[in-house]
C-alpha cells in the first residue's frame, strides 16, 4: 500500500523544454510550428504520391510510404504537446499523458528503425540478386516484414511497465521536451537498477539488431558493386542507395549519441540530438527522398497537376 500511495504522490511532470529562457520560447514556438507543418504535409505528400502512382508500386516506395506514415505519427506524438509547452507557463504533463507519450514515442522509434532495415534488406536483394527481386521481395513479404516491425510495440510497452513501477517522490522537473525513458530513470526516487539491466540487454538488442542488419546488407552490397566493371554501373548501383543511407546516419548516428551514455551525462547536447532523430528527420525524410530520386519527383509532379486540374 505504501508502495501505490508514493508512486501516486506525482500526479504530474513539468517539461523544461529544450532550452529554459522564457525569451527562447516564442522563436522556438515559431521554429518548431513550422518543421511541424512541412514534416505532415511533406510525408503526407509521398504517401499520396506512392499511391496515386502505378509506376510506384513496387517493395521500396511500399516501406517509404510506411516510413512516411511512421515519421506523421512519430511527430504528432511529440511536436503538438511541446509547442503547448512554449506558450505555457506551467509546462506540465499528466502522470498518464507522460506514460502514454513515452509509449507511443518509444514504438514508433522502434519501429521506424526496423523499418530502415527492412529497406536496406530491399536494396541488398535489388542489387546483389536482381533476377529474383520481384519473387524475393513480393507483396506478401513486403506486408510480413512490416508487420514483424509491429514488435516494436512490445519493445515500447515492456520499458513504460518498467518505468511505471518506479518511485517519483522527490522531484517532478523533467530536463527534457518529452516524456523520455534516461530523465525519468535520473528522476526516480527509487532504484532503477533493474530498468537499467533491461536497457542495456533487451533495449541493446531490440535497437542494434536492425543497425547490424543494416550494416550487414550495406556490406554486401558495397562488395558486388565494387565488382561492376562499368563507372556509370557502380553510380547508378549506389544512387539507389543514397537517399536510405543518409536517413541511416541520420537516425542510428543521433540515437547512438543519446543513449549508448551513462544516464549522467544528459546534457542540452542530448537533448538537441534528441531533436535530430525525432522531429529533424521526420521532417528531412520527404526532401531527401524526393530530391534524389526521379522517379518520386515525377510521382509528384503528377499528384500537384491533378490537383490542380
Amino acid at each position: 500500500m505504501e508502495r501505490v500511495n508514493q508512486t501516486s504522490s506525482v500526479s504530474e511532470f513539468i517539461l523544461l523544454g529544450l532550452f529554459s529562457r522564457p525569451e527562447d520560447q516564442k522563436p522556438l514556438f515559431a521554429l518548431f510550428f513550422i518543421t511541424y507543418v512541412v514534416t505532415i504535409a511533406g510525408n503526407v505528400l509521398i504517401i499520396l504520391a506512392i499511391r496515386s502512382d502505378t509506376q510506384l508500386q513496387t517493395p521500396m516506395y511500399f516501406f517509404l510510404s510506411i516510413l512516411s506514415f511512421v515519421d506523421v505519427c512519430y511527430t504528432t506524438t511529440i511536436v503538438p504537446k511541446m509547442l503547448v509547452n512554449f506558450l505555457s507557463k506551467q509546462k506540465s504533463i499528466s502522470y498518464a499523458e507522460c506514460m502514454t507519450q513515452m509509449y507511443f514515442f518509444l514504438a514508433f522509434a522502434s519501429t521506424e528503425s526496423y523499418l530502415l532495415a527492412a529497406m536496406a534488406i530491399d536494396r541488398y536483394v535489388a542489387i546483389c540478386d536482381p533476377f529474383h527481386y520481384v519473387t524475393t521481395m513480393s507483396r506478401r513479404r513486403c506486408v510480413l516484414l512490416v508487420t514483424f516491425c509491429s514488435i516494436a510495440h512490445l519493445h515500447s510497452l515492456l520499458l513504460v511497465l518498467l518505468i511505471n513501477c518506479l518511485l517519483f517522490c522527490d522531484s517532478n522537473i523533467i530536463h527534457h521536451f518529452l516524456c523520455d525513458i534516461n530523465p525519468l530513470l535520473k528522476l526516480s526516487c527509487s532504484s532503477t537498477f533493474v530498468n537499467e539491466i533491461v536497457i542495456n540487454t533487451e533495449g541493446l538488442v531490440t535497437l542494434v539488431s536492425p543497425f547490424i542488419c543494416v550494416i550487414i546488407s550495406y556490406l554486401q552490397i558495397l562488395t558486388v558493386v565494387l565488382k561492376i566493371p562499368s563507372a556509370a554501373g557502380k553510380h547508378k548501383a549506389f544512387s539507389t542507395c543514397g537517399s536510405h543511407v543518409t536517413m541511416v546516419t541520420l537516425f542510428y548516428g543521433s540515437i547512438i549519441y543519446v543513449y549508448f551514455r551513462p544516464l549522467s551525462t544528459d546534457t542540452i547536447k542530448d537533448r538537441v540530438a534528441t531533436v535530430i532523430y525525432t522531429i529533424l528527420s521526420s521532417m528531412l525524410n520527404p526532401f531527401i527522398y524526393s530530391l534524389r530520386n526521379k522517379d518520386v519527383k515525377r510521382g509528384l509532379r503528377k499528384l500537384m497537376s491533378r490537383r490542380m486540374s
